[in-house]
């Protein structure tokens, strides 16, 4: 939800608890107000009859509530002591609705003459429930006004206002760390955004400068290690050649070899994750991973073939997804890989294709893997020192560069699968 929409729910909720209070407190107001105005007109009413009759005696005759909509009754003198005004609110049938109406009646005792008189004057009041639906009808026509008015504001208004903020977040969205295309921020007067501007500069640009110093110091550190490592071996390998040493002494120079060059696997494997931790491989395409596949299983055909283990790919639909092309083939060629270093001999290594899909199927050891650890750096699955324990950790962190789920499950055999997003 945006920000503007934000701010005008909890306005829309606002207003709604403010309106329905205000609309019970304006309700009991106005009632009041009702009742004091007809009570007013009552007690007008009843000084103007009173006053009449002392010169026209005969309106003491009128018990019946007729056209005046009053009656006078004659009552004793211990009734008039005790008798004070009475306003109340009752029905009355009334000829025009033929129905019940309510009314407003005052009930008083005056004396004229020596007697006295107890007078009933009514008047028609507005009806409750008609008052409380014309209301209601109001304040939701009120309400729909403000929220119309709060929404036309932040269209206009407060978008306008929130524009540098915006430019901002956008400018945010295409921002790429490993590219020289530093936030310019759009100029404003207001001065949260001003600080903001400058902060969001300042952090990027120190962001990109840290970028860039740790790539030119991977980059060096892998680059001056490569370099007395391949000397280092090649100088052993020209002592084994000139066959002045003992078994022995092949055996441990063997030995060392075999540390070197695995140390120059681990060094180029550190590097390679470096560079996709650090998003330098920006260059995408369209990949046909039918046709990557396959390439990579002509390519393992004979490693494959030499520990008795056959390749069998199946493909039921044409895959293609956008990413970069040496990071594809680094991905399914560890995964093949894998595959094979641990299969069982005498029994394939299935790869099926379908769409949006690609699994690989090998049988190994009887027993699940934990799949919380195998794809952690350093983490083997087996007992050969040769291996680095980085290929299924480069293999997760190149599908996670893309958005492909990398998983793994076990059912008689153990499967790692690829689901690759839909938008491919």
């Amino acid at each position: 939800m945006k920000l503007l929409n934000h701010t005008t729910k909890y306005f829309a909720i606002l207003l709604i608890v403010l309106i329905s209070v205000w609309a019970v407190i304006f309700y009991f107001a106005m009632l009041d107000e009702v009742y004091d105005s007809l009570d007013d007109g009552l007690e007008n009413q009843k000084e103007i009859i009173i006053k009449a009759a002392v010169n026209n005696p005969e309106l003491l005759n009128d018990t019946e509530f007729g056209v005046n909509n009053y009656t006078i009754k004659e009552t004793d003198i211990e009734g008039h002591k005790k008798f004070k005004d009475s306003y109340r609110d009752t029905l009355m049938y009334m000829q025009n609705e033929e129905d019940y109406e309510p009314v407003r009646i005052l009930e008083s005792v005056f004396e004229q003459d020596g007697s006295y008189h107890k007078i009933k004057l009514i008047t028609s009041m507005v009806e409750e429930d008609d008052q409380i639906e014309n209301l209601f009808i109001y304040l939701v026509g009120l309400y729909i006004a403000l929220i119309l008015s709060i929404v036309v504001l932040n269209n206009f208004v407060m978008k306008k206002i929130w524009k540098p903020f915006y430019k901002l977040i956008d400018r945010l969205k295409t921002f790429r760390i490993e590219k020289d295309d530093p936030i310019t921020a759009e100029p404003t007067n207001i001065d949260e955004f001003k600080l903001l501007n400058k902060n969001v500069e300042r952090l990027t640009t120190k962001s990109r400068d840290s970028y860039v110093a740790q790539k030119e110091f991977i980059e060096n550190a892998a680059h001056e290690l490569q370099t007395p490592l391949a000397i280092a071996i090649n100088k052993l390998e020209l002592l084994l050649e000139k066959d002045q040493f003992s078994v022995i002494q092949s055996q441990e120079i063997g030995s060392v070899l075999d540390n070197l060059s695995r140390l120059t696997r681990l060094n180029k494997s550190l590097l390679l994750l470096s560079k996709i931790d650090n998003r330098q491989y920006v260059e995408e395409e369209y990949i046909d991973f039918n046709q990557l596949v396959e390439g990579i299983v002509d390519d393992f055909s004979d490693f494959a073939t030499h520990r008795n283990i056959p390749l069998q790919l199946s493909s039921n639909a044409t895959l293609h997804f956008k990413m970069n092309r040496d990071l594809a083939i680094v991905l399914m060629t560890n995964l093949v890989k894998n595959a094979i270093v641990h299969g069982e001999q005498g029994n394939p290594v299935e790869i099926n294709i379908a769409k949006n899909h690609i699994s690989i199927n090998n049988f190994g050891q009887k027993e699940t893997l934990k799949s919380d650890d195998i794809f952690k750096r350093f983490r083997k699955t087996g007992t050969d020192n040769r291996s680095t324990g980085l290929g299924l950790a480069i293999s997760k962190a190149i599908a996670e560069k893309y958005d492909v789920r990398l998983n793994y499950a076990y059912q008689e055999k153990h499967e790692f699968y690829l689901d690759f997003p839909i938008k491919s």
